[in-house]
This record gives structure tokens, C-alpha cells and sequence, in this order.
């Protein structure tokens, strides 16, 4: 139970504190001092509260991430192909600003570009952000200065982005603001942040996992839905909260989160859809046609056997791996004998898109880390995580600068190989962990207090009324007592949510 030292915050419980309870923060706080004493100001009521703290350190990484950039903003974005990627610091930005027709003034869905890709290849809602920042950009001069001006432009926009992120993260699990340190401090996000427009999408995708938290799932499904309307994966939250709305009997609040994507996605995408029918179907014919690419199992094979794979057959097989994966989540989610946390289960069906798909940029990482944060708020095991996925950002850049530098200097396939190998292990470990905090929910760092589902909201001290949920039944007879498993509807296993749960 938590101590009488821990601060109380929004209900009549204490503010968890990591330094209090894990043992890598505690040794990570000694930098600033150590774990607060018992002498220790209290209470955060001035303006310097948890939240606020997160925000500046969010932001403080993302800065130092676009300095990460500066050796490509300066020089080597436009200087050949291999010294941004000698330095590792890549970005689509610059570069899609002129091969996506925006110096051009052309409209993304509308104007036809020239080459192969003729239309751009975004969801509605990041082509809209980036045509928002073209119409920012009004320096002139040399296109290298537009295009340097075209990424600080998205760079602060994107910034806001992670703040949005820092602040949603921090307020989901209300007695538990500094998890969101893993997300604020987490190196992936940092040197991922500016690559590409992921933030868009994961900032909103953070805003609807708060919603949910506080019981508003109108505003969750908009979310969803806009966060959908940018890039693709946010509409697979929609699967886990199906199954928990199943167990809780919540079929009402899931039936309003879906109506209200279903509505915002159709909002943002119907006009482009009319309009422009082509080039708005482009990002989805893009991905149907796009081959197996880079951060994949998939290259693991085909530059290991010298075989290709068509297409069609990867995309059949991708596909029936992610299903695969879907049914094994939703038999944990309705066989586990507690119901799972929303946030586990989002991170886990995010988890299993991203390994069973035929490509993973390095910026995919950034659809993990909020829901990680909330899922497994464990520092150990986040950061276990974090070295796999840095090592995998060294080494797709030190693989391109092998294949385009003409001296081959950087790494070779095999090497790539092993960095490939280190991002899929580290995934699979968090998952696995993830797992186990479901089937031994007493492991799970978020319950160990009495706690349920903090980002559950109406899920939160639900009462489990699912018809699959397994129950230990003791019955007598002649013979003694007779342990039976039974499948049946089952209540009162959600408790209240100040209540411990077995």
C-alpha cells in the first residue's frame, strides 16, 4: 500500500511516487538528489505541479533532438545522400517539401505531381499539416532556406505535439502523473520526433486515451477518429475496447466511441474523398502496393534466403499474422481471470501491427511509447526497451550509408540484421511482460496499490459480467471439496476502485 508520505492528488488516495517503488527510478533520482524526504515540500500547489514538470522535460528532449538534426539542417541534407545518414539525422521533412510539390505551391489530393508517386501519400489529416506548414513558410531566397524553414516550421508544430502528449500521458492515470517521465525522458522519442509527422496522430491518439479515462466516450471516438483521419493504427484501439465493453457490459459507451470515429473520420475524409477521389486513395493503394521495406522480419528473410516475396503473398501473409495476433489478444483479454487494463491491451494490439507489418520506420516507435508508458510503467523494463529501439535507429542509418556511400563504409546487411533482430526482441520482451501483468495481475505496477483501470473510465470498478470469464467454483460432495473451471456470467470481480482485487 502506498505510504503515508505520498502526496494526495484529485481523490482521497496518495499520488504515486516511482522513486518510491521501483528501484531504477529511486537509483535515477540520485542525480537530482535522490527519492523526496519526509521533510520535503508537499503538495505541488504552486504553478512547478507534476504535470507542468513532465511538459518541460518533454519539451527539453525535443530540443535536444533537434539539435541531434543540426549537421543535417546545416549542411547534409543537401550535400548527397550519405552524410545525413552518416550522422543519423534524416528527416522526410526537407526533403518532401520539395518532392511533394508544396515549393510549388500544388495542393496534396488535388494537384497531380510529377514522377511516379503523382499523388501525395498521407492521410487527409497529416497532408493537411503539412500543407498548414507550407502556407506558414513564407521566406524566400534559395529553396535550401525554404526547406530549412519548412522543418522549423514543422519542428514547432510537432511540439506541440509532444507537449499535448506529455500533458494526456501525465492526467490518464490520475494518481500516477510521473509515469509519464518514461515518455518525457524516453531517448526514441527524441531522436524520432522530427523524422516525420507521426506526432500528429499520436497526440491524438493520446488525447482520446484521456477522454476515455474520464468517461467521455464521444470525445474518445472523435479523437480516435481524427487520429485514424492521420495515420492508419489508432483505429485498432477500437478491437481491445470492444472486448473490455464485452466483459463490463458497456455496450452503450463503445457503440457511442465508435459512432463518433465512424463521424469525425468521415468529416475530414468525405470532401478529399469527393473532390478528389484519386489522390485520396492514394495513401491506401500506396500501402497495398508498397514491397517489403526496411525494419521488418520480413527483409530478415528475404536478404537471408536471396528470395523475393511478391506483394500480394507478403500482404497475405502480413495480414494473417496480425490476425493471428488479434485472436490470441482477445482470448487473453476474455479468458484472463481479471479483465485487463485498456491500456495493455492497446499496447499490445499496436505492439503486434508493427511486428507483423512489412515495413518499420524508425519514427513507428512513437506510437508505442505513450501507450508502453501506461501499460508497463516500469523503468527497467521501458528502458530494456528503449536501448533495442535506439540501436535500431543507429542502424538503419548506418545500413543506408553502407548501400549509398561509395566507399561502404557503415554497416552491412548482417549487422542491419542484428539491429533489426534487437528492435523485434525488444518488443516482443515489453510484450511479454505486458502479458504476464495480465495473467498475474498481481505483478501489473499500476495495481499493486488496489487500483483497477485507470484509463479504463467507465471500465474503472466495472462489475466483469463477460460470458467467457473463467471462475474457480468449490463444490462438495462424498469425495471433498471438487475445484471446477465453469464458463458463466460472473460479477463483483471488478470491485470499486479503492478496493484490492485479487
Amino acid at each position: 500500500m502506498p505510504s503515508a508520505e505520498e502526496t494526495s492528488v484529485h481523490d482521497d488516495r496518495p499520488e504515486v511516487r516511482p522513486t518510491r517503488r521501483d528501484p531504477v527510478a529511486a537509483a535515477g533520482s540520485e542525480v537530482i538528489g535522490g527519492p523526496a524526504g519526509r521533510f520535503a515540500l508537499r503538495g505541488w500547489h504552486g504553478w512547478m505541479n507534476p504535470v507542468r514538470v513532465i511538459v518541460l522535460v518533454a519539451l527539453g528532449m525535443f530540443a535536444l533532438g533537434m539539435v541531434q538534426k543540426m549537421p543535417c539542417y546545416d549542411w547534409a541534407w543537401f550535400r548527397g545522400a550519405n552524410s545525413q545518414y552518416t550522422h543519423a539525422c534524416y528527416s522526410d521533412i526537407p526533403h518532401l517539401y520539395l518532392g511533394r510539390g508544396f515549393s510549388e505551391g500544388l495542393i496534396p489530393y488535388f494537384d497531380r505531381l510529377p514522377g511516379d508517386m503523382e499523388y501525395l501519400e498521407y492521410p487527409v489529416l497529416t497532408g493537411l499539416f503539412m500543407q498548414v506548414a507550407s502556407w506558414l513558410n513564407l521566406s524566400g531566397g534559395s529553396i535550401q532556406h525554404q526547406e530549412q524553414v519548412y522543418w522549423l516550421i514543422n519542428a514547432g508544430m510537432l511540439m506541440i505535439c509532444a507537449a499535448v502528449i506529455a500533458v494526456c500521458v501525465a492526467r490518464t492515470h490520475r494518481r500516477r502523473p510521473w509515469d509519464a517521465l518514461l515518455l518525457a525522458l524516453a531517448p526514441a522519442f527524441a531522436l524520432t520526433a522530427t523524422i516525420n509527422w507521426d506526432l500528429l496522430a499520436v497526440a491524438l491518439t493520446a488525447a482520446a486515451m484521456l477522454m476515455w479515462s474520464r468517461g467521455r466516450a464521444l470525445a474518445f471516438g472523435v479523437l480516435i477518429g481524427l487520429a485514424t483521419a492521420a495515420k492508419l493504427y489508432p483505429v485498432l484501439l477500437l478491437g481491445p475496447l470492444l472486448l473490455l465493453c464485452w466483459r463490463a457490459g458497456r455496450w452503450r459507451e463503445y457503440g457511442t466511441a465508435v459512432l463518433g470515429a465512424a463521424g469525425a473520420w468521415l468529416v475530414v475524409n468525405l470532401p478529399v474523398m469527393v473532390m478528389a477521389p484519386e489522390g485520396w486513395k492514394k495513401f491506401y493503394t500506396f500501402s497495398q502496393e508498397r514491397g517489403i521495406d526496411f525494419g521488418s522480419f520480413w527483409l530478415i528473410i528475404t536478404q537471408r534466403t536471396n528470395e523475393s516475396i511478391d506483394v500480394e503473398t507478403v500482404n497475405s501473409y502480413a495480414t494473417l499474422l496480425m490476425l493471428l495476433s488479434c485472436a490470441g489478444i482477445a482470448a487473453l483479454a476474455l479468458r484472463a481471470r481479471r479483465r485487463p487494463r485498456f491500456a495493455q491491451l492497446a499496447f499490445l494490439v499496436v505492439a503486434a501491427f508493427v511486428l507483423t507489418n512489412k515495413v518499420y520506420s524508425p519514427q513507428y516507435v512513437l506510437w508505442l511509447i505513450p501507450l508502453a508508458a501506461l501499460a508497463r510503467p516500469r523503468w527497467r523494463d521501458f528502458l530494456v526497451w528503449q536501448v533495442c529501439e535506439v540501436f535500431y535507429f543507429l542502424g538503419i542509418w548506418m545500413y543506408l550509408a553502407h548501400t549509398t556511400g561509395e566507399k561502404n563504409q557503415g554497416l552491412p546487411a548482417e549487422g542491419y540484421q542484428v539491429a533489426i533482430a534487437l528492435h523485434l526482441l525488444g518488443t516482443l520482451y515489453l510484450c511479454a511482460v505486458v502479458v504476464r501483468d495480465i495473467l498475474y495481475p498481481e505483478r501489473d505496477p499500476v495495481r499493486e496499490d488496489g487500483s483497477d483501470d485507470p484509463s479504463g473510465g467507465v471500465l474503472d470498478g466495472a462489475e466483469d459480467t463477460g460470458p467467457l470469464v473463467p471462475v474457480a467454483r468449490h463444490t462438495a460432495d462424498d469425495d471433498g471439496p471438487l475445484v471446477e473451471m465453469v464458463l458463466e456470467e460472473t460479477r463483483g470481480q471488478g470491485g470499486s476502485p479503492g478496493e484490492p482485487r485479487g
